[in-house]
């Protein structure tokens, strides 16, 4: 899948853009604060219909203005397939591929596979078992539509049960209404996610070994209520309600999963440098690329911002290395170093990249 042109008015710094790319590396200089990372937010919007900031979509709009679009021409599966992205304050969010406007945005996700690598991933080792999920999530939905429904499904349930608790609901039969439809959703959630775990693990390892170089031997597992107990989900909630009752919240379930990360057999966020997490968790991202490809039988885009800060100059190199190869499609990378872009850009034919200088969301060829 390749993403051919781009057309921006208006979305966040981003006055006005028109950019035509390369189909392999494409790479954007510039200092931090000048719109790199917006060019790269506006590709993703296209692709999961939300910014990967996480503002309100009437933030996005470019103060002052009245409106945003968002307009990618896409080759897809050898066909050309337009999307359009349209913000106005007042109105729903407009989202139309080749003119038609989609009834459901979840039906969408998964089309137009794209994994992005940013500065936020340290959160994925740092953070709470929410950005893990969210991690879980995304790249399950992409794979699987099914999964987004179910997840959809549980998450509505979940938010019907919280809701009975902090009510002081006693009603047994309201009870299992609701948490009939949360099982339902959460056997499939939890099979889909140690499925997911088993096989990101083969190509993580590989990929961040390709970075490294070293003996390091590191290892992701999924922490599960369901997948840990023998006990059927419904009798876990039964016998977590009145400890739920207290708290006003609903304690087990996958809504409260998360992935172990280690390294050496150790917590990823207690012994490693902060070479080694940005190492990890670039290799997470590559492995989930691989993961999409052999899902969707397409190549996703790969959005990479700002991903060489902090790691030594051999992991730089290996980095370029692996990026560079024939195992990545179209690829879109910001910096503010430009040795960086060029040592990119030399293992590859002048037809294969293209660069622009990123000043004040302007954009000029290089």
């Amino acid at each position: 899948m390749l993403l051919n042109r781009l057309a921006i008015t208006n979305f966040k710094n981003i006055s006005e853009a028109r950019l035509d790319f390369s189909p392999k590396i494409n790479c954007f200089l510039g200092d931090n604060g000048m719109g790199k990372s917006n060019l790269l937010d506006a590709i993703y919007c296209l692709s999961f219909c939300k910014s990967f900031s996480g503002m309100a979509d009437m933030q996005l709009i470019k103060r002052g203005e009245a409106f945003a679009t968002i307009r990618g021409q896409y080759l897809r599966r050898g066909l050309d397939e337009d999307l359009t992205l349209g913000l106005q304050p007042g109105r729903r969010k407009s989202f139309k591929r080749s003119g038609k406007e989609y009834e459901r945005l979840s039906t969408h996700i998964g089309a137009f596979p794209l994994v992005i690598a940013s500065p936020a991933d340290s959160e994925l080792v740092s953070g709470t078992g929410e950005e893990r999920r969210r991690l879980m999530d995304m790249v399950i939905s992409q794979a699987d539509p099914v999964y987004l429904d179910h997840l959809i499904r549980y998450t509505r349930a979940l938010q019907q049960r919280n809701k009975l608790l902090r009510d002081h609901c006693v009603d047994p039969a309201l009870y299992m209404s609701v948490e009939l439809a949360m099982e339902r959703s959460a056997i499939y959630l939890t099979s889909s996610r140690q499925k997911w775990v088993e096989r990101l693990t083969e190509i993580f390892m590989q990929r961040y070994r390709a970075i490294a170089a070293d003996d390091e031997i590191p290892s992701v597992s999924l922490r599960s209520h369901l997948a840990a107990e023998q006990r059927g989900f419904g009798v876990m909630l039964d016998s977590a309600r009145r400890h739920d009752e207290i708290v006003g919240h609903t304690s087990v379930g996958p809504h409260r999963d998360d992935l172990e990360l280690s390294l050496n057999d150790m917590p990823v966020r207690r012994i490693a440098s902060q070479g080694q997490c940005k190492t990890y968790t670039l290799a997470l991202r590559l492995a989930q690329y691989s993961f999409l490809e052999e899902a969707s039988g397409m190549k996703p885009l790969m959005l990479l911002d700002d991903v060489f800060d902090r790691l030594d100059a051999g992991r730089v190199e290996r980095l370029v290395n692996v990026v560079s190869g024939d195992g990545f499609g179209q690829i879109f990378i910001t910096d503010t170093n430009r040795s960086h872009l060029d040592s990119i850009m030399s293992r590859n034919s002048a037809s294969d990249h293209a660069s622009w200088f990123v000043s004040g969301g302007n954009f000029t060829r290089l």
